[in-house]
């Protein structure tokens, strides 16, 4: 089997792009930070998902994360330094690139060995297809860190495992192990994790087999139907609040947070 590989490297992070038999391979290389993504990946990221176009032998686009971790999401310690403007301005250009890998014309599947948190869930949730290893974990720990839960986020939960399930996993910021997200709907596939790369495999060449016309044209009929779903609350949540720099302040600190309740 022949690879090609390319290797786009920031200070401190690696993401790695492979194509082989027509799957286009996207791995998110950061262990030291259990794979959580700096600004830069996230510019990176959006880069490369539009490239695998570029090669009309790519059928699929599978995305998923180094050693036993999917991704943290967003570097929370980038945020500890930069003003809650810009800190809103890097949560909108991170789900542009979800936005990105979301509509891309190809389908995508998402592999998730290990956590896959925050804007990792989110990023595992834009994939068409997820498939988890046992030792798969998916949580939104928003509330630890004063977070607000984005339209467009929300949207794609209530959607996948409907409103009470979401709230569940914002107010309790608990993580859903693999069984519990499987049955949920949050992973299509569950295997064991010594199986994951060759189901990976094996999944990705099943669906590159299929007509592209098809796939495309199911890809944009069921995201019209999402599209169609009314958004009342459309504009009115920014990402970040008044608690955000505590949270981030509590996590840089390895401490826990003090919040105080908002007046209206």
């Amino acid at each position: 089997m022949q690879v090609k590989t390319t290797r786009l490297e920031a200070e401190d992070a690696k993401i790695i792009y492979q194509e082989t038999a027509g799957l286009a391979i996207i791995t998110i290389h950061r262990p030291q930070a259990k794979n959580a993504l700096t600004a830069n990946m996230w510019d990176q990221l959006a880069k490369i998902a539009l490239q695998v176009l570029d090669n009309p032998k790519n059928k699929v686009l599978i995305l998923r994360g180094s050693g036993e971790n999917f991704t943290a999401g967003s570097d929370i310690k980038e945020f500890n330094a930069i003003s809650l403007d810009k800190a809103e301005k890097a949560f909108v250009h991170m789900e542009k690139t979800i936005s990105t890998i979301e509509r891309l014309p190809i389908p995508t599947i998402g592999v998730i060995n290990g956590p896959a948190m925050g804007a990792g869930l989110e990023l595992a949730l834009a994939c068409d297809i997820r498939i988890g290893s046992e030792k798969a974990k998916l949580g939104i720990p928003v509330g630890k860190l004063g977070i607000t839960l984005n339209n467009k986020f929300a949207q794609r939960l209530v959607q996948l495992v409907g409103p009470s399930t979401t709230k569940d996993l914002v107010f309790t910021g608990r993580m859903f192990k693999a069984e519990e997200a499987f049955k949920l709907g949050m992973l299509n596939y569950l295997v064991a994790e010594k199986d994951l790369n060759k189901y990976m495999i094996r999944m990705g060449k099943l669906v590159a087999g299929m007509s592209p016309e098809s796939l495309l044209a199911v890809k944009q009929s069921v995201q019209e139907c999402v599209d169609s779903v009314p958004t009342l609350w459309e504009g009115s949540t920014p990402f970040v609040g008044k608690d955000f720099a505590e949270g981030c302040r509590a996590f840089v600190e390895k401490r826990q947070p003090h919040f105080t309740r908002q007046s209206k």
